[in-house]
């Protein structure tokens, strides 16, 4: 396997919503926060993990022979965690432009592909998307130059082979910094490099929609090649480097794919309120009421899956099936909805006047299928995953 055939960029709420229905991006391995950014490990991580330290043993151990089978090991462990900390800090660059540009970061996953910062909504101008893709190139750029100068000052000369354990470590790491900025700029959206292109063309055309629509395209063309050539490798006698060159470019089909199809979603949103869609005539149930008498007399009996509760007249919270699924049915006579449901200051809201594409975001975000939408801080309906989708289809039956 190349080690530098790792994907490294940005996940947008439109590439998350996307990553998360074909396979769950959130970290499952939490390791903390850095200048308040939680970076977590995905479980497939662990797995490129170990395939990188078994290539850097058979690279380093046929470079140095004499160098014995420890001394091997502990380079390749400690050169695979310096690689790793490289593509942190190359996310870390994402996040933290991001922020300053006013973009909110979710947090740093690393993956099988290599690492994304998870940004919690997309940029608003060309200049922001530049910027916020660029810099992360630039950083392992830098990295990567930064360890051939360290090299060179213990006595590394350019075209020779390093000498020492450290100064291979550094060699291979600059190398490689060098070829992860250089592969990542490549225009295969939605790497960094099909990012700075689509600010590019969003630039010079002033339409995100036109801009996205020529760099997902773009990007396709690239992952194709990735993918034929990929395959070619394999046959040609690369093995394993071949398939994951194709297995990438499959990877970056589809996100470039779901990129472009998420875009053309809201622009069919657009101008699209929360209150031109909610429900406002929500049916409300005492909170007293026990769960047995509302599963039977509401639940089994409604077409709805989410009721507001309400204490002495007062909307308090609301319940959904999840709520009630982890209760017991025997506990069902002597449990009241009171007891299990989720209340409203406890839930994600929005306003009648929020945009229900930003609302499908939260929705796709928080895993959650409704909203409450509040104004002066009385609930006024809700906006349903199920009503954004109905009127999605509408409009495609009505060929609008």
């Amino acid at each position: 396997m190349d080690a530098g055939e790792l994907v490294t960029g940005i996940l947008s709420p439109s590439q998350r919503l996307a990553a998360d229905k074909d396979g769950n991006m959130e970290a499952q391995i939490k390791l903390g926060r850095i200048f308040g950014i939680e970076i977590g490990l995905h479980y497939s991580w662990l797995i490129i993990a170990l395939l990188i330290a078994f290539s850097l043993t058979g690279h380093f151990g046929e470079a140095h022979p004499t160098w014995g089978r420890g001394v091997i090991w502990g380079m390749a462990i400690t050169t695979a965690l310096l690689f790793f900390a490289a593509i942190v800090a190359h996310e870390l660059s994402h996040a933290l432009v991001a922020r300053r540009r006013g973009l909110p970061v979710r947090s740093i996953t690393l993956f099988a592909l290599g690492g994304v910062a998870q940004l919690e909504k997309d940029a608003e101008d060309a200049k922001t998307e530049f910027l916020v893709s660029i810099v992360g190139p630039v950083a392992s750029a830098v990295i990567g130059f930064v360890c051939l100068l360290l090299a060179w000052s213990l006595g590394w000369m350019m075209m020779t082979e390093p000498t020492t354990p450290l100064m291979a470590m550094l060699v291979w790491l600059g190398f490689i910094n060098i070829g992860l900025a250089i592969f990542n700029m490549l225009p295969g959206f939605p790497m960094d490099g099909g990012r700075v292109l689509r600010a590019v063309i969003w630039w010079y055309t002033g339409s995100m929609q036109r801009a996205t629509r020529a760099a997902s395209l773009t990007g396709q063309v690239v992952a194709l090649a990735f993918i034929i050539f990929g395959i070619f490798r394999f046959f040609a006698g690369a093995g394993f480097s071949g398939l994951w060159m194709a297995f990438i470019g499959w990877f970056l089909l589809t996100a470039s794919k779901a990129a472009y199809a998420q875009q053309e979603l809201t622009e069919r949103l657009r101008g699209v309120r929360v209150g031109d869609l909610m429900t406002r005539d929500c049916t409300v149930v005492d909170g007293h009421t026990n769960l047995q008498t509302f599963v039977h007399d509401f639940l089994l009996h409604t077409a709805q899956r989410c009721f507001l509760v309400a204490e002495q007249g007062v909307v308090t919270g609301l319940i959904t099936p999840n709520e009630i699924k982890g209760i017991a049915q025997a506990r069902w006579p002597y449990t009241t909805v009171y007891e299990v449901m989720r209340p409203l200051e406890q839930l994600r809201t929005v306003t009648p006047e929020t945009p229900v594409s930003e609302a499908l975001e939260i929705i796709g975000r928080e895993d959650i299928n409704q909203l409450p939408a509040l104004e002066n801080g009385l609930l006024k309906g809700l906006i349903s995953r199920d009503q954004i989708l109905r009127y999605l289809l509408t409009r495609a039956e009505l060929k609008m």
